[in-house]
């Protein structure tokens, strides 16, 4: 028989849990629009029990957006197996699938967080946080897609073609978000093809980016993203 008394939650869980809280609030609108006491009533506890845990929604907001910012990062990660073109595309579905999850979210990290509290207190701290947050990603991102390429030193042209491809990933999606009208499955392919595309100018002007260009070739099936790109582009000149 169920005596009806609630556990009581430890410190890190109770934290843990408006981190959670706040992230899903954060997800569906924009941080300046969620305040403290929908928090507390989310989470089932009072609004000064949640100044117990973090100062103010400014540093709770920095938690959440740690945990998405982690979460974010991690969709680059895949299994090293298979053609590059299949698995830049399976990397495009989970970034997707986070921006879709996250809109508001995924929006106030990218364009450096929500404003601050009226009395600007914490300003400076906060945008600090929030690039470093964002270059935290930005960094995981690329070193990863080194990993995929079978790189452990990028050229500078490399390095270049790499992270021109991570910044227009961030402004594709968050072009989708306003208004999604291209079709989310078309713009993650089209994100594959990108990448194709700029290693193609990359490589008239590095050799090391055309040796690589001609491995992610020979091991693309007819099937694959590439082979597709490579198709449509010999039906323009038909």
């Amino acid at each position: 028989m169920s005596t009806g008394v609630r556990r009581r939650m430890g410190v890190d869980e109770r934290r843990q849990q408006l981190i959670g809280v706040a992230l899903e609030l954060f997800s569906r609108r924009s941080p300046d629009e969620v305040s403290i006491d929908e928090i507390a009533s989310a989470a089932g506890i009072s609004r000064p029990l949640v100044y117990h845990y973090f100062p103010g929604k400014l540093s709770l907001y920095e938690a959440a957006l740690k945990r998405a910012a982690e979460d974010l990062a991690g969709r680059f990660a895949e299994p090293h197996e298979g053609p590059l073109g299949a698995r830049l595309l399976r990397v495009m579905r989970r970034y997707f699938d986070f921006v879709d999850e996250h809109g508001p979210g995924f929006s106030a990290l990218m364009r450096g967080g929500p404003a601050v509290s009226a009395d600007g207190v914490g300003a400076k701290d906060h945008v600090s946080a929030t690039n470093a947050l964002i270059d935290s990603v930005r960094q995981a991102a690329y070193e990863q897609m080194l990993t995929h390429l079978g790189v452990t030193e990028a050229s500078p042209r490399l390095e270049l073609v790499v992270r021109s491809w991570i910044s227009l990933a961030e402004s594709t999606a968050l072009l989708w978000l306003d208004g999604r009208r291209i079709p989310r499955a078309e713009l993650e392919l089209q994100l594959v093809h990108d990448f194709a595309a700029l290693a193609a100018v990359g490589a008239t002007h590095d050799p090391d980016i055309a040796a690589l260009l001609r491995g992610m070739a020979k091991d693309e099936p007819a099937d694959g993203p590439f082979a597709e790109l490579v198709g449509r582009l010999i039906a323009l000149g038909s």
